[in-house]
């Protein structure tokens, strides 16, 4: 989960600065409750064996590791801006005694071939990246999605309630900032997978957090 920078040529780190990077799953789960958020990714994506995966802001390699044990024999590509992350994603993969293949790239410039995956998953990333890196990443998951491949995101939506916007004011979008997370907020990011060509795309779920509510989404591309 990197933050990547308008122009596409950087990223900041998952936690804003490199030295609090070993803090991110700890930070995540209780802050985000990403543990959860990922379980119900998982479920939703309901993985069937030898499927090709593509985790896509992989951060720490958590999702990744859930989604390659989900069932016998799929194949599971993570993909990160950064570095450092990554190497962290390596070694829990190594320790989970697990093969997944982790490149270093950015999401608005993917580096595969169309049509190479069968499902794409995503877990609090898309509210770092600007809108237009928002429209890029959705554009690119179309293309490198095989017809009707699906994908499933959980990421920040619109808040229930005057609670959960004052959390997520005085959370995400303090860290964030408010214009890379204000369509996030405004519950739009089902309207961008929309229109960049992906077909019912639907809201399963809204998940209460310390830090705003979280959506799960579920999308498909046409056959």
């Amino acid at each position: 989960m990197t933050r990547s920078s308008e122009q596409g040529a950087g990223f900041i780190p998952a936690l804003r600065f490199n030295a609090l990077t070993p803090l991110f799953d700890t930070v995540a789960s209780v802050l985000a409750r990403d543990r959860s958020i990922k379980r119900r990714v998982i479920e939703h994506a309901a993985i069937s064996a030898k499927e090709r995966v593509l985790d896509v802001g992989c951060g720490t390699g958590t999702l990744a590791i859930a989604a390659a044990e989900a069932a016998p024999g799929v194949r599971v590509t993570g993909l990160d801006a950064d570095g450092a992350i990554l190497r962290r994603a390596r070694q829990k993969t190594a320790d989970a005694g697990l093969e997944i293949r982790f490149d270093e790239a950015m999401s608005t410039s993917l580096p595969y071939p169309d049509a190479s995956f069968d499902l794409v998953l995503s877990t609090l990333f898309f509210h770092h990246l600007p809108d237009e890196a928002k429209r890029d990443t959705a554009l690119e998951l179309v293309r490198v999605l095989r017809p009707g491949g699906r994908v499933v995101v959980g990421d920040l939506g619109r808040p229930h309630d005057p609670l959960m916007r004052a959390a997520v004011r005085g959370t995400v979008q303090m860290l964030d900032g408010v214009a890379t997370t204000a369509l996030n907020v405004r519950g739009e990011l089902p309207g961008v997978l929309g229109r960049a060509g992906f077909d019912a795309v639907t809201v399963q779920e809204r998940i209460r957090t310390p830090t705003g509510t979280y959506e799960i989404m579920t999308a498909a591309v046409p056959r």
